[in-house]
Formats: C-alpha cells, sequence, structure tokens
C-alpha cells in the first residue's frame, strides 16, 4: 500500500486536473508554437525542396536509353575507348517477356503501374521507419520506385554518399516529369536495360546470355526470378559464385509474385525446388569482354594512364558515365604500334621498348607505347614509357650535367672541358669511355655531340650536385636518395619524365607536366577543362645553347646519325649503358634515343625486361631507327621552324664554327690547362626574351672573343673525331 499522500488517492489525480485547468493558456500556446513551428519546416523544407529541383539535369530519351559507361576520345573527337558498358545487349518491350516484367515489379515496386508522380510516398515512410527501427528496408522493396532507380542509373551516383538531400529531391522530380512523358512500359523497359547485373553485364537481355547463355524468353520461371532479384546487390545474389544467397533471394522473387497474383502457390513451389544452379553457363554466351576498345593493344598503354589520371582526379570512370576528350593523336598512335612491332627491325621478340610523345608547347601527350610483341589479350599491361625507370646513360647529360652549367655558371658553347684521365670524385674507380681513349680538351659543344663521359662529369663537379638537383627539380626529376656523379651520365628515369623535360628544351625553358585529359562532361552535363600551367625551368638562352649543340648529334661525327632526318629541324641526344662492371662493352643493357623538334617531344627507351639479356652494338640501333621512323611521320613533311636565338645570346665564330655565349659574360677566357680567369660585365643580364637572329657584337667583347679564340686554337689538342655510331657506350 502507498501511503504517500503526494501521489496517491483522488488528490494526485485532483492536482493534475488543477494544474492543467490553471495553465491551460500555457498549453495552448505551446500547442500554437509546435504548430508554427512544423508549418515553417513544412514551408522550408518544400522552398529547399524546390530550389534543389530548379538545378536539377535535364534528363532525355538518350539519356535513358544510353549506355552506362565511359566513352574515351582522341584529341579529333574520335571514340578510342568505351569503359564498363560493354557487356551489354539493348532489348525492346517486346523482347522483354511478360513474365519478366512481372518478377521485377513484384519485388522492386509492386505499385509501379499505379504511382503517378514517380514516387511512392508511404513507401519512403515504410522505408525509413524500416531502417530506424530495424537498421534496413524490408528485404523486399526500399523506397525507391522504379522510376527513381531509373533515374539513379541515368544521372547519377548510385553511390550511398551521393545519397544526400539535393540529389533525392532532383531525383524526385526529374521522376515526377518523365512519369509524365514516358509511359510505364516505357520506363520498364529503359530500368531493364539499364540496370547493372554484376560481372561487368548491364541490361537483362545480356545478362540472360551470360548467366545461361539463352535468350530470354528461353528461361525458366526459377530463372528468370533469378535474375529479377540480382538487382539489388549483384555480388552478394550472384548465382555463379554465391549459390546460397542466390538461392534465397529468388525465393524472395518467387513469393513476392505469388503475393502478387502474378504465380499461382504450385508454381513457386515448383520453381524453388529447381536448383539454383541449373543451366548456368560458365563460359557466359556471347557477351563481349567489359573493355572492348578499339583495337586494344594499339592504345592500352595510353588508356591506361587515362585511367589513373581520371582517378587521381576523383573520378570512376568504371561506373561513372562520362565523356573524356584526350590529347591522343589516334594516327600517330598507330603510327608508332606498326612502327615498333612491324615496320622497325629488333634483335628478337623479347627486346622491349618504352616510348612516350609530348607536345612541347603544353606538355600533352601525344601517343604512348608501353611494349610491343604483346599478347592480344592484354589489358592495362605493364607501361614501360611511365612504370619503368632505367638508366638512361647519355641523354642524362643535358639534363644533368651541361643544362645546369650553363644556367648557373654561364658557360658558352665553346667552353673548353678535359677528356683526360679521371678517377671518381665519389668512388673508386676510373671514368671511362666507349673507346677507352681520352681526346684532351675539347669545347662542351664536343663532348656533348660526341657523349664523352669525362667531359660530362667535369661539368656536373664545376657547377655541383646541389645546383644540379634543383635543376632537375624544375624539369620534373627527383629522387628520394642524394644524386651522387654517376647519375650524370646515368640518371634512373621514365620515357614520359624525358620527353617532358626535353620538351623544356624544345619550347625555350618552360617545363609542363605532362598529362592526357583534356576535359571531362559528367553525366549531369557539368564539363571540367583541364589545362596544366608551365612553369620556368631555365633560361631561354640556356634552352637555346643546349638545343643548338644537340642539333650536331644527328650530323658529322654524332652520336645519333641514325635518326638523321633531311630537312627536319631537330635536336637530341642518344643514350646506352653498358652491362659490364668494368665497361669492358659485354653487352648493353638499354639504348635510348630522346629528341624533339619545336612541336613533338620523343623519348625512346629499348631493351630486355630482365638484366641477363644484352643487345648487341648493332641491336641497339633499333632506338635510333623507331625515334627515326615516328618521328618522320610526324615531322618529316611539315617541317617544324628552327629556333631563333634569343636576344640575351651573341654569336662567335671559334676555329670556324658558330659558337654561342651570354651577352652578360662577355669576357671569359678559356684555357686549355682547364683553369679560367674571367672578368663580368657590372650590367644586369639582357632581356631573355625570343628576337630575330642579331649576331651582332659589341668591340668590346669582340677584342676579347679573339684572345679567347687564339687561345683554343692554339691549346686544344686535335683529335680525329671516331663516329660514335659504331661503337657502344657505356653512357653513349
Amino acid at each position: 500500500m502507498n501511503n504517500n499522500p503526494n501521489t496517491s488517492g483522488p488528490s494526485f489525480w485532483r492536482r493534475l486536473g488543477y494544474f492543467l485547468v490553471d495553465h491551460k493558456a500555457l498549453w495552448k500556446r505551446i500547442f500554437l508554437w509546435l504548430v508554427g513551428i512544423f508549418v515553417l519546416l513544412v514551408i522550408a523544407g518544400a522552398a529547399l525542396f524546390f530550389y534543389y529541383a530548379s538545378s536539377a539535369p535535364t534528363i532525355t530519351k538518350s539519356d535513358l536509353q544510353s549506355q552506362t559507361g565511359t566513352t574515351i576520345y582522341d584529341a579529333n573527337g574520335k571514340v578510342v575507348s568505351r569503359l564498363g558498358a560493354q557487356k551489354r545487349q539493348y532489348a525492346s518491350s517486346s523482347e522483354l517477356p511478360k513474365t519478366l516484367k512481372n518478377a521485377v515489379v513484384a519485388v522492386e515496386d509492386k505499385n509501379f503501374y499505379h504511382e503517378k508522380l514517380g514516387i511512392s510516398p508511404t513507401r519512403i515512410v515504410k522505408a525509413a521507419f524500416s531502417n530506424v527501427f530495424h537498421g534496413t528496408s524490408d528485404g523486399v522493396q526500399g523506397g525507391s520506385t522504379i522510376t527513381q532507380q531509373l533515374i539513379k542509373l541515368s544521372v547519377f551516383s548510385t553511390a550511398k554518399s551521393d545519397q544526400t538531400f539535393k540529389r533525392k529531391a532532383q531525383e524526385a522530380w526529374l521522376a515526377y516529369n518523365i512519369t509524365k512523358k514516358f509511359s510505364k512500359d516505357q520506363i520498364l523497359t529503359y530500368y531493364l536495360n539499364k540496370v547493372y547485373m554484376g560481372n561487368g553485364v548491364y541490361g537483362m537481355k545480356t545478362a540472360a546470355q551470360y548467366y545461361y547463355g539463352k535468350d530470354l524468353d528461353e528461361l525458366s520461371l526459377a530463372q528468370t526470378a533469378m535474375l529479377a532479384g540480382i538487382p539489388q546487390s549483384p555480388s552478394v545474389y550472384n548465382p555463379l559464385a554465391n549459390t546460397t544467397y542466390a538461392k534465397e533471394r529468388r525465393d524472395v522473387v518467387l513469393d513476392a509474385m505469388q503475393t502478387n497474383g502474378y504465380i499461382t502457390a504450385s508454381q513457386a513451389a515448383a520453381a524453388k525446388k529447381e536448383s539454383v544452379t541449373k543451366g548456368l553457363d560458365s563460359s557466359h554466351g556471347n557477351v563481349e569482354s567489359s573493355s572492348s576498345q578499339v583495337d586494344e593493344p594499339v592504345v592500352d598503354a595510353y588508356i591506361k594512364q587515362v585511367i589513373e589520371e581520371l582517378e587521381d582526379k576523383g573520378y570512376n570512370p568504371t561506373t561513372d558515365s562520362l565523356k573524356v576528350h584526350t590529347s591522343l593523336d589516334t594516327d600517330a598512335q598507330q603510327e608508332l604500334y606498326d612502327d615498333a612491332n612491324e615496320n622497325v627491325s629488333f634483335p628478337s621478340d623479347n627486346v622491349q621498348v618504352g616510348v612516350a610523345v609530348v607536345d612541347p608547347h603544353n606538355g600533352q601527350v601525344i601517343a604512348m607505347l608501353g611494349g610491343r610483341k604483346l599478347d592480344s589479350n592484354t589489358v592495362y599491361g605493364y607501361n614501360r614509357a611511365v612504370q619503368q625507370t632505367r638508366s638512361s646513360g647519355s641523354t642524362a647529360k643535358p639534363l644533368m650535367d651541361y643544362g645546369p652549367a650553363i644556367e648557373y655558371l654561364h658557360w658558352p658553347t665553346f667552353h673548353v672541358l678535359s677528356d683526360t684521365a679521371m678517377t671518381w670524385p665519389d668512388a673508386t674507380g676510373t671514368i671511362k669511355d666507349f673507346d677507352n681513349k681520352y681526346q684532351g680538351n675539347i669545347t662542351m659543344r664536343q663532348a656533348l655531340v660526341q657523349s664523352r663521359n669525362v667531359p660530362a662529369i667535369r661539368a656536373l663537379q664545376a657547377v655541383g650536385i646541389s645546383k644540379a638537383t634543383k635543376f632537375l627539380k624544375g624539369l620534373g626529376i627527383s629522387q628520394k636518395k642524394a644524386y651522387t656523379y654517376s647519375s650524370g651520365i646515368a640518371l634512373y628515369i621514365s620515357p614520359l619524365q624525358e620527353a617532358a623535360a626535353y620538351a623544356a628544351f624544345a619550347n625555350g625553358g618552360t617545363y609542363y607536366e605532362p598529362y592526357y585529359v583534356t576535359s571531362v562532361t559528367t553525366q549531369e552535363g557539368t564539363t571540367t577543362n583541364f589545362k596544366k600551367q608551365g612553369s620556368r625551368a631555365m633560361t631561354k638562352g640556356t634552352a637555346f645553347m643546349i638545343t643548338n649543340m644537340l642539333e650536331g648529334v644527328f650530323t658529322g661525327n654524332g652520336s645519333g646519325t641514325l635518326a638523321y632526318l633531311s630537312g627536319v629541324n631537330q635536336a637530341g641526344k642518344t643514350g646506352t649503358t653498358n652491362a659490364s662492371d668494368n665497361n669492358n662493352n659485354s653487352g648493353i643493357l638499354d639504348s635510348w634515343m630522346t629528341g624533339y623538334t619545336k612541336n613533338y617531344s620523343i623519348s625512346v627507351w629499348t631493351g630486355y625486361d630482365d638484366n641477363k639479356n644484352t643487345l648487341t652494338d648493332s641491336g641497339a640501333y633499333s632506338a635510333q631507327y623507331l625515334y627515326k621512323a615516328l618521328m618522320s611521320y610526324l615531322d618529316g613533311e611539315n617541317h617544324a621552324s628552327n629556333w631563333t636565338m634569343p636576344s640575351s645570346l651573341e654569336s662567335v665564330s671559334v676555329q670556324g664554327v658558330t659558337q654561342y655565349m651570354f651577352k652578360a659574360y662577355p669576357f671569359s677566357i678559356e684555357y686549355a690547362s682547364g683553369s679560367s680567369t674571367s672578368s663580368t660585365s657590372s650590367s644586369s643580364s639582357s632581356s631573355d626574351s625570343s628576337s630575330s637572329s642579331s649576331e651582332s657584337t659589341s668591340s668590346a667583347s669582340s677584342s676579347m672573343l679573339s684572345e679567347s679564340v687564339q687561345t683554343i686554337t692554339q691549346n686544344s689538342q686535335s683529335t680525329t673525331d671516331s663516329n660514335t655510331n659504331n661503337a657502344a657506350s657505356n653512357s653513349q
């Protein structure tokens, strides 16, 4: 018995009644406030709904019918590849059996034919309560109608992270609009063709072929129910992989069909007895590969890089429906593929290549090849143009040795370097060349054209590894470990990195990070354009002097005469690395040819994937032949103009050779001994902008240049230059 007078007997209820009567006005005010807040929330919600709906993307019949997946275009708008959308065969309404339509409607949206708005408020509320109290919606139906699901598949992402109120509002608005525009049968037909069925398969017609090797009208009731149940979770209900879950889902569909009067209880029971694996076809009928690219091996490496670049930008090209425009020149890509696989001779089919072609004007990748003689079924295989870094040999010399020396020490092209016996500054051993000979004092131009090793290391030693590292970084080249002096004749680098770096020489000193994708258009119709901003890597004077010297590589006693093209203004550098630790020319591991015109920068690597096999001297020439074939196609007819000396330089004749120097540093006197005295003018460097090729010099500098010419003439050791193409250099 409760003896508490405050809570027992009629006195408690009387006091409660008195309290309510006494505070009637207060409760009325609270009620009115709650009603007001509710009305405001409704108005605000409606306003927000229509605000979001007003920005909903437009949707057309073609959107509803279009394939799901990404289309990749070349620079001219030609379709190159379709991703994630090829396992799909469109079925007309008459090709879709009534049994299949009934099964899908029963399990996905039983009121589909009666929904006038394209949405079901009742189902939304039920799904919400089910999610709150049970953690998920029931096993038969969720909150979205078939019409809403079609909207998601056509213009929105199906990812949970994208299910925001804004997207839901736009989805509902579009569902209402297409319900007014299209019949229920049209909407259902679009949905059954667009729905994802697992394993890269889209649409019911394709799924019937993939899972059973049959047409839709040849399927049993149990098989039809199985297909109808897959879309809710294709990976979980895959009958080829998860038979237990697949059977449970199939039986849910059969029960839904019975409940909604589409089949009888006896039909449902008989279908449930059928094994879920009955009739499954492991050969997947006549369904094509999901990638099904145009000439797959030709563009494989390029498309692989496009996909990676899209993913880096936050897109999912295999599930999003994107229109991707690239800088690919399909004709050049085909030429490159044909040259590497058929037109150019290689020692064996096992000799591999990595090739990158970059536009010096903007960094766009024009063409790329990741290998040769590859299996025709290779999809996104190993890309030797990007994924592989190999020793570059002498192609490193303009990048790490002579480029920094000109940029930071202001050396002229006739700077004298000593090609005499030298030990490594930071290691034991003697630096040697392919011929095990030394040429004494030679100009920087001669050293670079003939690809001599000792002068290159002397240049690196003079400028310092710190400055050389800075110069490399400006060209997009870096590594975790500190560079050593051996890096000066053997950088570890990819063909793409090297093509992009040399492109800076081609365009006058601006580095552009290489890229593939020029624009992306989403399903919503939003287009984003992409363009890389260049950065100044060196002065125009440095770029011009390197280029002018590298032009000589293709002529005379240069190392790249096999890549010479008549009438083509090109500059470039060869590179080889020797397999022998003691440089006895026992074989060549890597052979490079990197060169450029004003319009194209090409880097070619050739070699074996392992270090057990090596190239012979003649086998190493394949890099030059491949480069020549491709450059001849690209720039062989419409020749790019030659480079123009910038106004910061002046030209002089040294031993009958036109040489170049900075106007701001005209008094450098080179001695054959390797020592130098200099007197630099105090005036600041003149503008480094391009101008007409003026070769006038001041009277003050002329007398000093005359003295310089005399010094070089008297002290330079006369040597006979052997044609370096007749031997393979350790870093030629």
